[in-house]
């Protein structure tokens, strides 16, 4: 008890000199929201491999690789940076050069401000806030193992300490602490690996004693399988807006595509670990122990409390980083989406800067209370993943490269496209909604598109190759617009 108390003391105190410190220096809301577009390599480098290591990693990837073996890989972290690692390498310069805040933001920008409605919603409800309540979840879960914290108590501990930092220093303070957690999340998967190895006997031992079924990329299922998990997982990471941020936070493009490509190479690597930490766990960990309970009975049973210190302070990195991402991804989305687009354009710098504390309240608040009142959050979640994905995945390539796309087909596109994933299992198929939402909003917008005409308020643009006029209203004294891309 007292290296875990120690090291978590320590941990937190670090994390909130930091935040006091940013509190301190952060005096705009492009400074808070969008850590003023001016981070450079290993700040976005470690923040993309902090931010991806989340609750889902420590825990959901273990347990998995617990119960389906080595696929699990396949099926879910090589597919999500695969998509990730596309968004980067070539959507980061056109996306870097609008200066924009969110997803919901480009939206707006080319559609009209009704266009950034759906995806604001989208952004910082069905998806920030159960994923913030997971982290909560994941460190009252650790500080009940390890404190005997009652897991209530624990959520408004966890509860407390997220929002405390979140408030404090904004993105550039996250940014900033996810780049020093990165070095602790990589030691501490990589201490545990290392001591699941040990302990399942060796490599020769484990492979020997474990059913091929465990090891192998394909799983049980085959082929067929891994893919369909692959196309329905993956393409939200095309949308997924902490990756945005993560891009329009970098000081260049330069900055955002080689940090990006190298902050998610890393966790490329080191995704496949906890997956194989839950495969070794079987030679050692009773064969019904709930699955997203491995990573904490292999920390603390089996390990020293000097090595099994570190790990849990890694986890608490995964947790503390993924939560407060999620957070401002959230509130950025109420805070610039809602109140400064739609509700008062002409704010001044203090009121913007109200607002965004406020909106971190908000999101931090829902979060909680999911975290309190639901059972089942993972089912949520992956319910936010399927509508993100179907909703938002077309109208965003539309975006890109379609100056034909129509405000008004992409509503039709978005709202039709949540109805049809949502209402979809009723009908008892067995084909993933994904599929046929995904279907149906590439329907609606090419055919909708073709038979509409912009509104007024559209800036009738292929982003990729063109710039919004953000890209040039959003320019700080001093800054030089960026050459556009010529198709």
């Amino acid at each position: 008890m007292p290296w875990y108390l120690t090291y978590t003391l320590v941990y937190f105190t670090f994390m909130f000199a930091i935040g006091i410190y940013y509190f301190t220096k952060v005096k705009t809301s492009d400074a808070y929201l969008i850590a003023g577009w001016n981070m450079g390599f290993w700040n976005i480098t470690g923040t993309i491999i902090s931010t991806n290591a989340g609750a889902a990693v420590f825990i959901g990837w273990v347990g998995m690789g617990f119960t389906m073996g080595l696929s699990g890989y396949f099926k879910f972290a090589l597919p999500a940076m695969f998509f990730s690692i596309l968004l980067i390498l070539f959507f980061s310069k056109p996306l870097r050069r609008q200066r924009l805040y969110t997803l919901a933001d480009l939206f707006s920008e080319r559609f009209g401000s009704k266009a950034g409605i759906l995806p604001s919603i989208f952004s910082a409800f069905v998806y920030s806030v159960p994923t913030t309540a997971l982290q909560i979840v994941g460190m009252s879960t650790i500080f009940n193992i390890v404190f005997d914290i009652p897991i209530n108590y624990g959520i408004t501990l966890s509860f407390a300490l997220v929002l405390g930092f979140t408030i404090l220093g904004g993105l550039v303070a996250t940014i900033v602490t996810d780049a020093l957690q990165s070095v602790i999340v990589i030691i501490g998967i990589v201490v545990l690996a290392v001591s699941a190895v040990m302990y399942g006997g060796g490599f020769e031992q484990i492979i020997e004693s474990t059913p091929a079924a465990y090891l192998s990329p394909l799983g049980p299922e085959g082929l067929g399988d891994v893919l369909i998990f692959a196309f329905t997982v993956g393409p939200f990471y095309l949308v997924w807006q902490s990756t945005w941020q993560r891009i329009f936070a970098s000081r260049t493009e330069d900055v955002a595509i080689k940090a990006g490509l190298t902050g998610s190479g890393i966790f490329l690597v080191m995704a496949i670990l906890p997956y194989m930490i839950g495969v070794i766990a079987r030679q050692f960990v009773p064969l019904d122990t709930r699955p997203d309970l491995i990573f904490s009975y292999v920390t603390v049973e089996l390990l020293h409390p000097a090595i099994g210190g570190i790990v849990l302070v890694g986890l608490l990195s995964a947790l503390m980083t993924g939560a407060d991402s999620f957070i401002l991804q959230g509130s950025s989305n109420l805070a610039q989406d809602f109140y400064h687009r739609l509700i008062n354009p002409t704010a001044s710098e203090s009121q913007k800067m109200f607002a965004a504390r406020l909106s971190v309240v908000l999101i931090s608040l829902l979060a909680v209370l999911v975290a309190f009142l639901m059972t089942d959050i993972i089912g949520m979640y992956q319910w936010a993943l399927r509508i993100t994905t179907t909703t938002l995945v077309i109208p965003f390539l539309a975006v890109m490269f379609w100056r034909r796309a129509t405000g008004t087909a992409c509503l039709l596109s978005m709202s039709l496209a949540a109805a049809v994933t949502l209402v979809w299992p009723v009908f008892g198929t067995g084909i993933d909604p994904v599929f046929p939402g995904i279907l149906v909003s590439l329907a609606l917008l090419v055919g909708v598109s073709l038979v509409t005409d912009h509104a007024p308020d559209e800036s009738v643009k292929a982003v990729y190759w063109e710039d919004l006029p953000t890209a040039h209203s959003r320019l700080h004294p001093g800054d030089k617009p960026a050459e556009p891309i010529n198709p």
